[in-house]
């Protein structure tokens, strides 16, 4: 059988430098799933955008050809008329991309864009493309696809927005979906969901895709073929399942050895002492209004956080795991002072074992200063936290000089510490943001949030865009400057395995509430509710023979009312959160007692 698409002999070079990519050659057949596999740098998404002919206006592709066989002819992409083209994205081959916020216009609403393509491409009248987009919405796990359709961009979480992107690439089933790191963002639950979606996808439509990613579990679970990419040339190519076996090239062993995995012994965990406390959280509820459509309608509330009890131990992680729109975000916010929670609820700080706790969000003008020096925050994503009109110097600096830290020099060589001890030169002060890697950006974000020396750091997802090799870097560098300073963090996240290696204590959210709570040694071996038990098995793992249980993610991530008897609930009737007889010391799940 002839393949959909063959990229031959391909070389990409940006202005007169040398080529980023250089003759990587692969094919993907109908039907199939050909993964793309590397570090961040690799040229794999410059790779599958010059098959769409999207690439910036100062590459050059400099050899190769990119055959599309589909409808009994063969064109050359690298060759075809930009009319032509047009015709080819989106109708014949679609993609997905990795930054869903720089994708989606802020100004139009998600379900007029995800529309736009049927309007184009697929001939649909409004209502016609409406329906089609509410079933897609639904399909792609939205819980409310009606308020989906009619939100903005910047009204829904990242992973909400990466589902929407989804939704957009898929919904005229195209002939080749090119799928750049499309689960990246999304939650575990989530992520097996669309993968399995994806895959349903392929064999009604007999749809072919290129995954490009650096997860090896996803790789496991979704791919026939894989090419694996270093440097722009390829080093390793092949069936999935030898490959994934006995893998030959070093680099593709290193990758494997990088990735992390649920540890397989099972320990019973003492949980920390709750003697030293940095931060406690009471009964911490927060409810958003969103306004109705119609001036006669009554306003929604949002219920993002749902009476939340949080202790954080000085010198321990807490992480807090969960779906995405679970309120995890929204409960850090709150800890940082950022969102006021509803009446009731307080946040308690104690920056020094010797000192009384202070209140956050009753604090004066000085008091909140001062806090905001003890508590710092890395954000998700490392392209937006850094403002692209600032060097790295000023980047570091400027929380010194907010807050009248040092002289000018004494600033000045407290960035060029921090570079260092976050594993880059000094010599790079001086450059802009775009300069970085991802994962160097990462360090970047890391390093500005230490110059304060803060006793507490929240972590919102700070190794989710990164590859595999650069991610175990920055989870050796986040314990390492735990462990000298003595740091705290709250660590939230939706990838386990990283949990497992990095976290003290886990609590398990859900729609707003915390559901499961453990150390990670009792949490993964006993897990008791049913959603702790979807997260589990929704982890892809780097093993052919351990495909995801879609059944059981089903399960555990559906509705509360579907949930086995003594878990089960409807509407605001939640089960306390109580601490078993049977379990083990500090185990708390949220069930009928």
């Amino acid at each position: 059988m002839r393949p959909l698409l063959s990229v031959e002999n391909l070389s990409i070079g940006f202005g007169k430098g040398a080529s980023v990519v250089k003759d990587v050659s692969f094919a993907v057949q109908p039907g199939e799933t050909l993964a793309l596999v590397g570090e961040s740098g690799s040229g794999k998404t410059v790779s599958c955008r010059a098959v769409l002919r999207i690439l910036p206006k100062v590459a050059q592709l400099r050899s190769g050809r990119i055959l599309l066989n589909t409808r009994g002819s063969e064109v050359d992409l690298a060759t075809l008329d930009e009319r032509l083209m047009r015709d080819v994205r989106g109708n014949t081959v679609a993609m997905i991309f990795q930054e869903p916020m720089r994708s989606l216009s802020p100004l139009h609403r998600i379900g007029n864009q995800v529309s736009e393509v049927l309007w184009l491409h697929g001939r649909k009248s409004e209502r016609e493309a409406r329906k089609k987009v509410l079933e897609c919405f639904e399909r792609v796990g939205f819980p409310e696809p009606e308020r989906t359709y009619r939100s903005y961009p910047f009204e829904l979480s990242g992973g909400m927005r990466q589902r929407a992107m989804i939704a957009m690439a898929m919904v005229a089933k195209p002939d080749l979906l090119i799928a750049d790191e499309p689960t990246t963002a999304l939650d575990v639950t989530t992520q097996a969901q669309v993968l399995g979606l994806m895959k349903e996808l392929q064999h009604e439509t007999g749809m072919a895709m290129i995954l490009v990613t650096h997860d090896l579990g996803v790789v496991a679970n979704m791919a026939e073929q894989v090419v694996v990419m270093h440097k722009g040339r390829v080093m390793e190519s092949g069936r999935a399942e030898p490959m994934l076996r006995t893998p030959a090239h070093p680099y593709t062993k290193a990758l494997f050895n990088a990735a992390p995995e649920i540890p397989d012994e099972a320990v019973v965990a003492i949980p920390p002492s709750r003697d030293d406390l940095i931060m406690e959280m009471k009964s911490v509820s927060k409810t958003y209004t969103l306004r109705a459509r119609k001036g006669w309608q009554a306003p929604t509330l949002i219920h993002a956080c749902r009476e939340i009890d949080l202790l954080l131990a000085r010198g321990k992680t807490l992480a807090v795991v969960g779906e995405s729109g679970s309120g995890k975000t929204t409960a850090a916010r709150i800890a940082l002072g950022a969102e006021r929670p509803d009446p009731g609820g307080e946040v308690l700080f104690r920056p020094d074992p010797d000192q009384p706790a202070v209140t956050v969000h009753s604090m004066d003008r000085a008091a909140r200063t001062a806090f905001q020096r003890q508590a710092q925050m890395v954000f998700q994503d490392p392209y937006s936290s850094l403002s692209p009109r600032m060097r790295i110097q000023d980047t570091l600096v400027e929380p010194l000089e907010i807050h009248r830290v040092g002289s000018r020099a004494e600033r000045r060589d407290r960035a060029a510490d921090m570079l260092r001890l976050v594993g880059l030169s000094p010599d790079m002060l001086k450059r802009y943001p775009h300069a970085f890697s991802g994962g160097q950006r990462q360090r970047l974000s890391i390093a500005r949030a230490l110059m304060l020396e803060p006793a507490l750091i929240v972590c919102d997802e700070p190794t989710s865009a990164l590859d595999v090799s650069v991610q175990e870097q920055i989870l050796r560098l986040l314990e390492e400057i735990r462990d000298q300073q003595n740091l705290s963090y709250l660590f939230i996240s939706h990838d386990l395995a990283v949990v497992a290696r990095v976290a003290d204590e886990v609590a398990v959210m859900r729609r707003g509430l915390i559901v499961e709570q453990a150390p990670p040694e009792t949490l993964f071996y006993n897990p008791q509710h049913p959603y702790t038990k979807a997260l589990i098995a929704a982890q892809p793992e780097p093993d052919i023979d351990r495909p995801i249980d879609l059944k059981l993610v089903a399960q555990g991530a559906g509705a509360p009312d579907c949930w086995p008897e003594e878990f089960r609930f409807n509407g605001f009737d939640a089960p306390r959160l109580v601490n078993l007889k049977h379990l083990e010391p500090g185990h708390k799940v949220r069930c009928h007692a």
